[in-house]
């Protein structure tokens, strides 16, 4: 009698466990057709900003290598126009358009999103990536240059971030990618603003993916280390503060800007469905060691 029981109870749960994969997975209008694969993008249309140069355009080259429509933003036209030579030249068959707008201009950022919705049909992928720093000892930090600061990379992500979900809900799918940094976890002297801009990015996107996830819409963020872009050539000459960072890193190197397009690419596709209000870090090991001098 307890053979066939166990029997029964075998077969029920895995009955029971193909019913919950089933329901898991993404409705499709074959029943006999094959899942997409995790990374394609084919189809969606994703606006990236500070797509112009660095980080930005690493980031617009690899959701346009995975097939997405991408809508590269930045403030100068001209840098737009490179931008988007150089991403046809690495993915020849890209669909790119740009949009030159500041972050920081409220009217401009609601305009560039309606406009991307009106000729693109949709918007599926938002990456707020554009952001300014400021250095300065505390004493001499002017109000003008916080506001600066906190203006282009926590006030324009957030009006980016409204107007977008707006057109994702109404689709019922969405990715919002927020590029924050380490030192949203962290503090440096002499980058108070620039340290509180990105402690907001964080608890933005948190506070994002709280309210949208329940309408098909993810916000998460991913928080670089030290990459080797034209923006931080400075410190990159600097030879004792670049062979610091070196030897604070476990993988002994500064990043390359190549290297933060995976991240953005899994977390604009399915593969991240389930991701949400997450922090993504990509700095090579940084942020998990203890420095000190022996």
């Amino acid at each position: 009698m307890l053979r066939p029981l166990l029997l029964r109870t075998a077969a029920a749960s895995a009955a029971a466990l193909a019913a919950s994969h089933a329901a898991a997975s993404p409705r499709r209008s074959g029943t006999d057709a094959p899942p997409p694969p995790l990374f394609d993008l084919t189809g969606r249309v994703a606006l990236v900003t500070g797509a112009s140069r660095g980080l930005g355009h690493a980031i617009a080259v690899g959701l346009a290598e995975h097939g997405a429509h991408v809508v590269m933003c930045a403030r100068c036209p001209h840098a737009l126009e490179a931008a988007r030579a150089a991403l046809l030249e690495a993915v020849p068959r890209a669909r790119v358009s740009v949009s030159a707008f500041d972050v920081r201009d409220e009217a401009a950022c609601v305009g560039a999103v309606a406009k991307v919705e009106s000729e693109c049909g949709r918007l599926d992928i938002l990456v707020n990536n554009a952001g300014v720093n400021e250095r300065a000892p505390l004493a001499e930090f002017s109000t003008a240059s916080f506001r600066g600061v906190i203006d282009a990379n926590v006030v324009g992500p957030f009006v980016l971030s409204r107007e977008c979900a707006k057109a994702m809900q109404r689709n019922g799918w969405g990715r919002i990618i927020n590029v924050g940094s380490i030192m949203g976890t962290l503090g440096r002297e002499n980058l108070h603003a620039y340290v509180a801009s990105k402690h907001a990015v964080t608890g933005l996107t948190k506070s994002m993916a709280a309210e949208l996830g329940a309408n098909g819409v993810t916000v998460n963020c991913i928080a670089p280390g030290y990459f080797k872009t034209d923006l931080t050539q400075p410190l990159q000459l600097n030879s004792t503060f670049a062979n610091e960072v070196c030897s604070q890193t476990p993988a002994r190197r500064w990043g390359a800007a190549r290297e933060l397009a995976g991240p953005a690419v899994f977390l604009a596709s399915e593969s991240a469905s389930y991701v949400n209000g997450a922090t993504l870090v990509v700095d090579g090991g940084m942020s998990s060691t203890f420095h000190f001098s022996e």
